[in-house]
């Protein structure tokens, strides 16, 4: 058996190893929670208090953690997402509109094109914000690109 403050370290090691591989934070939370008991036995404390100052500092740290911005992960839908479709935010022209619908070429292909609401339809290059099946949804661009696909 390990003796009482070696399992409180040797514990707050293995969760911060598993942090590494998860990339969440709470495992890390609930380390700290261990690291607080071993220095509760450090000071001399019985073992119900130290699992009691544990859980104790574990589930502070892990409340806090939820309420910062680290803990609240804001997910972006698919079609709007660029980590998850590398079109949003590529540029291209749009040749002319019909009520606020167009049809342009973009990767070597016909898209259906439809303006943001708000947008100008006199922009010369428009950014793509998101995907709709095989429509582009699309913003003039604030900083013409001269790398714009065109029609």
């Amino acid at each position: 058996m390990v003796p009482g403050g070696l399992f409180w370290w040797i514990g707050a090691g293995v969760l911060v190893v598993l942090e590494l591989t998860s990339g969440t934070f709470y495992l890390l939370m609930i380390a700290l929670g261990f690291v607080a008991a071993a220095l509760a036995h450090i000071a001399g404390a019985a073992a119900d208090v130290q699992f009691a100052v544990a859980a104790v500092v574990a589930l502070a740290a892990v409340v806090l953690l939820r309420r910062s911005r680290f803990g609240r992960r804001k997910r972006a839908h698919a079609s709007r997402n660029p980590d998850v479709n590398l079109d949003i935010g590529q540029t291209l022209s749009v040749p002319a509109w019909h009520e606020r619908r167009a049809r342009a070429n973009y990767r070597g292909a016909a898209w259906d094109v439809e303006l943001a609401a708000g947008e100008p339809e006199d922009a010369q290059v428009y950014e793509i914000t998101e995907l709709r099946g095989s429509c582009l949804v699309v913003v003039a661009s604030r900083q013409p690109k001269t790398n714009a696909n065109t029609a």
